[in-house]
């Protein structure tokens, strides 16, 4: 354990001393704080009388605070989930190739640190850079909204936590490409097209019949029912944050699968890299 918390310690501070990543912290902060000194929103009674952004009026119709919210929170929990991991696949895409490259891993192998420590900790340290920021963002706004409507839900904590789900399938993928080639832009194109099949996973059922029966059918029916549905677990993510209800059983099953399918493809990574000559 100590070996993994250090090479996640390790990727936490080779994270802070990239400028790239600070600016972008400080972009979110920049953002929060103009939000909260721009926005201004008059609450009688639980009801939303009137909004106000940089002093223009954005509605007079009285609704209720939940109900009018609902838009913002749908909108941040689909901007931290589908943002997020875009900026994780750019941002984190060459920890796992820096690590492992010529002369590095060597060392790293000579220190009384195993090779699944290794990986397992490269792991940890990017989830946690991960779900800090996602968390980061989206509990800003939420402090900002609760603060200024009185109305608290953890809503969108939680759809900031599914993001971090998501983004782990993800980057299992880019960290077992990364046993394969040590190459930054391959592991983001690996993660980016995981991405892509995992939002058309998602509407599997709704894209099938468009498709000619026969081999075409079949063969998309078989590729995307082994893909975890990451588009249902943004849109569920998405209800959570807005307070609306979900389907019954259907998070579990779409949370179970993205895992799962994380958990292995995790697995294989660590299989070849225990296996592999250096």
């Amino acid at each position: 354990m100590n070996g993994v918390l250090g090479i996640a310690g390790y990727v936490l501070r080779e994270a802070l001393s990239r400028k790239f990543i600070l600016a972008f912290l400080v972009g979110i902060t920049l953002v929060l704080l103009t939000l909260t000194l721009s926005l201004r929103i008059e609450v009688l009674d639980g009801a939303l009388a009137a909004t106000r952004l940089f002093g223009q009026s954005l509605g007079h119709s009285i609704r209720a605070v939940d109900m009018a919210l609902r838009p913002i929170y749908m909108a941040t929990a689909f901007l931290v989930f589908y943002g997020g991991i875009l900026f994780g696949l750019v941002a984190c895409s060459d920890f796992a190739p820096s690590l492992l490259s010529p002369g590095r891993i060597e060392h790293l192998l000579a220190l009384p640190v195993r090779r699944w420590q290794v990986l397992v900790g490269t792991f940890v340290g990017v989830m946690t850079l991960a779900v800090g920021g996602a968390a980061y963002g989206a509990g800003g706004l939420w402090l900002i909204l609760g603060v200024k409507t009185g109305y608290w839900t953890v809503g969108p904590l939680i759809a900031a936590l599914l993001a971090g789900v998501a983004y782990a399938a993800v980057y299992a993928v880019m960290l077992t490409c990364a046993t394969l080639v040590r190459s930054a832009a391959l592991c983001a194109a690996a993660g980016g097209v995981f991405l892509v099949l995992g939002v058309i996973a998602g509407f599997r059922r709704s894209i099938a019949p468009v498709l000619e029966e026969g081999v075409s059918r079949t063969g998309f029916e078989l590729l995307t029912l082994f893909l975890p549905r990451l588009s249902s677990l943004a849109n569920a993510s998405a209800s959570i944050a807005a307070s609306i209800p979900l389907e019954q059983h259907s998070l579990g099953a779409v949370l179970a699968g993205v895992g799962l399918f994380g958990m292995g493809v995790l697995a294989l990574g660590l299989w070849h890299f225990e296996r592999k000559d250096y």
